[in-house]
């Protein structure tokens, strides 16, 4: 739903884009500008805070397509004013409302059009709720014959949360631009960048109808361990080069903290992944794994005897170059 202050407020200007910025820009724009004026990395200063509000509102609209429509269409009506010629064909507002109800002359075009010379009498019962049939007010303050009363304009917001606040979800307090304070619940699975719309939680409608929506975009806190890939959670799990040999049978963390035990075959390499059948993110949309990638650690310092050792290794094994076939490939492309 349109706000009413959109003829003055110009989002792609905020976000510092042109009008025909993809998708992908506005998101890259916006999240550098978001981590730049974030509250939590600005505390205490209300001029970033003002901005991050700003920004946040400024993609909310243009992010989804048709509220990024609508305000465009509002945006272009705006620069080109409203005409109002009291004497012309058209006679009437020919330039606003032939935009905004798509026919020519405003709503009232087809009536102006058969009789012309009622095309004043009704102004003033059709513009301030009078008894006029086909007119804009209503008692109700509502556009009539054109949906009722009005939604009230959407709210924005954001928030940072914890990974584990995301992963199992939470309720988070957000204050809105009025002063006043709304508790928002954050589904479980929520990923960081996504948007979550509370209903009837934004401004309420200047003419009775129903309130607008709260829009909050949620930011998540890096995990310590665990990284989000879809539904599924990856961690990178470190082996011995012996381990990852001769085969070993490991320990792999949890998100719930309680560990599980894999197995590594013999002469597995480093970046191999290990699946966890339903330990990833559970959500009312499925349940993702947990996927372990393995690493082989390098010592950085070894003892004589074992350096000793590793000279035999490699005396007795095959004198080969692991890259010859690489180099092959490279030079044969």
């Amino acid at each position: 739903m349109a706000s009413q202050d959109w003829f003055e407020k110009d989002f792609y200007a905020v976000l510092g884009t042109s009008k025909d910025a993809s998708d992908a820009e506005l998101k890259k724009v916006y999240r550098k500008l978001a981590r730049q004026y974030h509250p939590d990395s600005n505390p205490g200063d209300p001029k970033a805070e003002a901005r991050f509000k700003e920004v946040s509102e400024a993609y909310t609209v243009l992010s989804d397509p048709e509220q990024r429509a609508e305000y465009d269409q509002m945006r272009a009506m705006g620069a080109g004013g409203a005409r109002f010629t009291a004497g012309g064909p058209q006679g009437g507002f020919d330039d606003v409302f032939s935009g905004l109800f798509g026919q020519p002359g405003g709503p009232r075009g087809s009536r102006r059009a058969s009789a012309r010379q009622s095309e004043f009498e009704d102004l003033p019962g059709g513009m301030f709720g009078g008894a006029s049939a086909g007119g804009f007010g209503t008692s109700s303050g509502g556009y009539r014959g054109f949906g009722g009363p009005t939604k009230g304009a959407d709210a924005v917001g954001a928030t940072t949360i914890d990974f584990l606040d995301a992963i199992h979800g939470t309720t988070v307090s957000i204050q809105m631009q009025s002063g006043r304070t709304t508790k928002a619940k954050i589904p479980a699975g929520v990923a960081d960048g996504q948007k979550i719309r509370v209903r009837g939680a934004g401004s309420p409608s200047p003419d009775g109808g129903q309130p607008g929506d709260l829009v909050i975009a949620v930011s998540v806190r890096p995990h310590p361990v665990f990284t989000r890939d879809g539904l599924n959670l990856r961690v990178d799990v470190p082996v011995t080069f012996v381990e990852a040999v001769n085969g070993a049978t490991i320990e792999v963390p949890t998100l719930d903290g309680d560990p599980v035990r894999l197995r590594v075959a013999p002469g597995t390499p480093s970046g191999r992944v290990l699946r966890v059948k339903g330990r990833g993110v559970v959500t009312a949309k499925g349940t993702g794994d947990l996927l372990a990638t393995v690493v082989v650690a390098v010592p950085s310092h070894l003892p004589d005897k074992a350096r000793q050792a590793l000279d035999d290794f490699e005396a007795a094994m095959p004198n080969e170059n692991p890259r010859d076939d690489l180099l092959s490939r490279a030079r044969n492309a």
